[in-house]
């Protein structure tokens, strides 16, 4: 489907949309507890969405070879179908070989799911993608850390069908994206806003606090990673903590218009629960923050580095210490006044959860299953790994991350909701990892007036500074003169644009509805997801539907769709692929097997 402005597709696909709601009645009969709020009319057969939202991953990073895997003696095997469609990486580009970077693409073992994390600041990934050429990956964003290689070639590494098994799998039986990007450039909290609002402008440095409001604020746009203002667990511990550079983003998010239509949702976080309770005044700010201590040990049955990177020494560095679960510059609606719950209180109940209450739509990941087991699970979901689980590498690892995925969706399937349920896998960023494709411009005139970043016209703002840097030193952004791709954040300043597309990510939708072993070219973003929430739910745009000034509005507004990743004319696929929370690889009768 070619990618078109969301008000563009919600139009062109209301007879689409005429003949799907004709199959509803083919689908699975359900028990009388699985509807609640869910039971709202929607465009689709789709009743219930579940985003697992992982983190920091490019696209190349884990398909740069599918559907091929190496298959080495003791690592799961992986043999795809004869009829996989292709996909645009490393392969079929020609790339693998004869890549312009300084070093060549590789393949990481099994035994190798542990790296060190790359740089994906705002500036340094847009350097790295050097005005489109891709060519600057191991000066700008490579990172030379315990589990890295010293001559920065790892930030060109790649896993294969061995190692992302489950993800190869959930490709070959459901549909993913290779033309799927990061809304923006930048590191964490940049995407999770842009997934949950679409919008990472409108944002209020905290200065002081006082009644549990952030009481005074500089006005800045989103580039890098702050912490939510009054989160407890955060960095300004509640608003008893000043200068810690929290922010709090102004406007709406899709919680907010998911509430505003009745519909039930919940955002679920690893380590969200308090481990010690708030105490909070009459006027509710905070006397003694909520503490978030939940940890597990890192990388279960990751062996350590080897010699291999050049910085261990011996024996090597262990990487099996503890991580804190709860991280808050993750947790989306953590940053705004409406949907934040920021002492971390507990749902008074399971029937809470999804709807109103105490918890303000913001729970633990515990909750989340404990909902599915009542048959109490929310419309719509975020879910979001405790951090030795969520990817991100350093403290988290392929095989972690696969567990919890394969976890969830095993659950999922094996639930009375799998025949109306959409789960999407997405990510909030690349690490800063190698990917060849360059996201296109959507939004080229988001400067403010007078501030293009010295740019001859804002229009032009994608032209980086010429010439282009000759260094050739690894993991040395700071000596790459080029402005990368939109310029300089100006610090966190309010006139910093919102440079988009970023990276390229991987994007899966995994439904009996899905089409199978199918691969999309459309072009979407992270705001496309919200997009399908409002287009399957009738919701409105998070702005509104009036006009808005060119390149300031939220980004759902020109997302791609992703409704060709779906096949609602055919009857649904309602048998579940269940794998092995280890080894990703298919379960027969008990066993695992491969495909």
């Amino acid at each position: 489907m070619k990618n078109m402005p969301l008000r563009s597709w919600r139009t062109t696909l209301a007879v689409l949309s005429a003949t799907t709601i004709l199959g509803v009645g083919t689908a699975p009969s359900f028990a009388a507890n699985t509807g609640s709020l869910a039971d709202a009319a929607t465009q689709t057969p789709i009743k219930h969405v579940v985003v697992i939202f992982g983190e920091n991953i490019s696209f190349d990073h884990y398909f740069a070879t599918y559907p091929q895997a190496t298959n080495p003696v003791n690592e799961p095997a992986f043999t795809a179908a004869p009829n996989t469609p292709a996909v645009n990486n490393l392969v079929a580009a020609g790339l693998l070989t004869n890549n312009p970077n300084l070093k060549q693409p590789f393949r990481l073992a099994r035994s190798e799911a542990f790296t060190c994390s790359q740089d994906h600041n705002y500036t340094d990934e847009q350097k790295a993608v050097d005005g489109g050429l891709n060519d600057k990956y191991v000066q700008a964003t490579a990172h030379l850390g315990v589990g890295c290689r010293t001559d920065g070639s790892t930030v060109m590494a790649y896993y294969d069908g061995n190692t992302v098994t489950a993800l190869w799998n959930y490709a070959q039986n459901y549909a993913m994206s290779d033309n799927s990007f990061d809304t923006n450039f930048g590191p964490s909290t940049v995407g999770v806003l842009n997934l949950l609002s679409g919008q990472t402008g409108n944002a209020h440095q905290a200065l002081t606090f006082s009644g549990g409001h952030v009481a005074t604020f500089n006005p800045v746009t989103v580039t890098g990673d702050p912490d939510p203002a009054l989160d407890d667990c955060g960095q300004d511990k509640g608003g008893t903590v000043l200068s810690k550079g929290t922010v709090e983003l102004a406007g709406r998010n899709i919680g907010d218009l998911l509430n505003e239509a009745n519909i039930s949702w919940g955002w679920f976080q690893g380590g969200f629960a308090p481990t010690s309770p708030a105490q909070v005044a009459a006027d509710g700010s905070t006397l003694t923050p909520a503490v978030c201590g939940a940890s597990h040990t890192g990388h279960p049955g990751v062996p350590n580095p080897t010699s291999l990177d050049g910085n261990t020494t011996t024996p090597p560095t262990d990487i099996h210490t503890a991580v804190t679960d709860y991280s808050a510059h993750h947790a989306g609606f953590q940053y705004y006044a409406s949907t934040r719950n920021q002492h971390h209180f507990r749902p008074a109940s399971v029937a809470e959860i999804g709807h109103n209450g105490p918890a303000n739509h913001n729970y633990d990941m515990t909750d989340f299953f404990a909902a599915l087991q009542a048959g109490n699970m929310p419309a719509v979901s975020f879910l979001k790994a405790p951090a030795y689980q969520d990817e991100h590498p350093g403290n988290s690892d392929p095989l972690s991350g696969q567990t919890f995925m394969v976890d969830v969706i095993n659950a999922l399937q094996k639930s009375p909701f799998w025949g109306n349920t959409a789960v999407i896998i997405s990510y909030d960023d690349t690490d800063g990892w190698y990917d060849h494709v360059s996201g296109p411009v959507v939004n080229p005139t988001s400067f403010a007036a007078g501030t293009n970043n010295g740019s001859t016209n804002a229009n032009d703002s994608y032209i980086p500074t010429l010439p282009l840097s000759p260094s050739v030193a690894p993991a040395t952004p700071g000596a790459i003169t080029t402005s990368g791709v939109c310029g300089l954040p100006a610090g966190g300043a309010a006139t910093a644009p919102r440079c988009g597309y970023g990276p390229r990510l991987p994007y899966l939708v995994i439904s009996p509805w899905s089409r199978p072993n199918f691969v999309s070219h459309a072009t979407t973003d992270q705001s496309s997801t919200i997009a399908f929430v409002e287009y399957n739910w009738g919701l409105p745009f998070i702005d509104g539907d009036g006009p808005v000034a060119a390149g300031m509005g939220s980004y759902d507004r020109i997302a791609g769709s992703i409704l060709d990743m779906f096949d609602f004319d055919s009857q649904p696929n309602d048998h579940p692929l269940i794998l092995d929370d280890q080894t990703g690889l298919i379960m027969q009768n008990g066993n695992s097997g491969h495909i």
